[in-house]
C-alpha cells in the first residue's frame, strides 16, 4: 500500500486514480495522520443482491398493505388542481 499527502493526493487526484484502477491501495495523510484509505471498488452482481435480499426478514402483511395503499395514492384517480376545465 502506497501513502500520499492530502495535498499530492488533490493535486495529482488522476494519477491516484489511475493507480487505484490498477488495483493498488493508497493511503491519504495529513500531518503524517493516516485519514483515508482508497482503493479499488468492489464489483457488484445480481448474485450479490441476491444474497442480501436473502439475509432479510420476510415482509409482514401491513407493510405489503401499506405498498398497495401507496401504489393505489399515486394511480388512482386523481384531479390536477392546475388542469383547468
Amino acid at each position: 500500500m502506497s501513502t500520499m499527502s492530502a495535498t499530492e493526493a488533490s493535486r495529482n487526484f488522476s494519477a491516484l486514480l489511475d493507480a487505484v484502477e490498477r488495483g493498488e491501495a493508497v493511503t491519504i495523510t495529513r500531518g503524517n495522520r493516516p485519514i483515508a484509505e482508497i482503493g479499488p471498488a468492489r464489483r457488484r452482481t445480481g448474485r450479490d443482491l441476491r444474497l442480501a435480499l436473502d439475509a432479510l426478514p420476510p415482509l409482514d402483511d401491513a407493510f405489503e398493505a401499506d405498498v398497495a395503499a401507496a401504489r393505489d395514492a399515486v394511480t388512482g384517480d386523481w384531479r390536477d388542481p392546475w388542469h383547468e376545465g
